[in-house]
């Protein structure tokens, strides 16, 4: 059974990762910096020494590399590689700053962008992090950096991935990104991003 890391899932499971993971077949593995999310394993993107190298089959991480300092960000793909499986894969979604940005420019950055589980979610909660949930205390939701498709791409490259496509999502102001551990054929990559990127 293919296994997959579950990085940053706070209190999800695989079902709100992608509909390709939400089968009997994967095997999850949840892992989360906040240990009262009962993760399996307590750990941080930069830090994943407790996953062995070359141990899973694929990454899943949801609205959290932005939550990393820039300088980190190379740390944690480095982390994402390493677990992986030779034949292993990424898929990574976070905001795309130039679709926040828009909305900033047309000055809206304190109006609603979206309604979400938490509430109304403004250009400022997604540049900064969730300011009702910072105020509460979490400060884990802080956000320290942000990409648009292009820097995400430049990241992933430079971490040693062997192929990446980035597809925006305007309307939902982010990015979803597929990448494979070593290089692949355009057609494996354009699968990949079918079974698990959504449309």
């Amino acid at each position: 059974m293919p296994t997959l890391l579950h990085v940053g899932c706070g209190p999800k499971r695989k079902d709100r990762t992608t509909q390709a993971f939400d089968t009997p077949e994967w095997t999850e593995i949840r892992l989360d910096i906040d240990s009262s999310v009962q993760p399996d394993v307590v750990g941080t993107m930069t830090d994943m020494s407790a996953v062995p190298d070359e141990s899973v089959d694929a990454v899943f991480s949801s609205h959290n590399i932005e939550h990393l300092y820039t300088h980190e960000v190379p740390i944690a793909l480095a982390e994402f590689r390493r677990v992986l499986r030779p034949d292993g894969f990424v898929v990574l979604t976070c905001p795309d700053l130039q679709s926040v940005c828009a909305l900033v420019a047309d000055n809206k950055l304190l109006e609603p962008a979206y309604q979400s589980a938490a509430g109304p979610i403004s250009p400022i909660d997604i540049l900064y992090g969730h300011r009702v949930a910072m105020e509460r205390g979490n400060l884990y939701m802080a956000h320290r950096t942000g990409f648009t498709r292009d820097s995400l791409a430049g990241e992933m490259a430079k971490a040693g991935f062997g192929a990446t496509l980035v597809r925006r999502r305007e309307r939902h102001l982010e990015l979803w990104a597929v990448a494979t551990k070593q290089r692949t054929t355009p057609e494996a990559i354009l699968g990949l991003a079918a079974a698990h990127l959504p449309k």
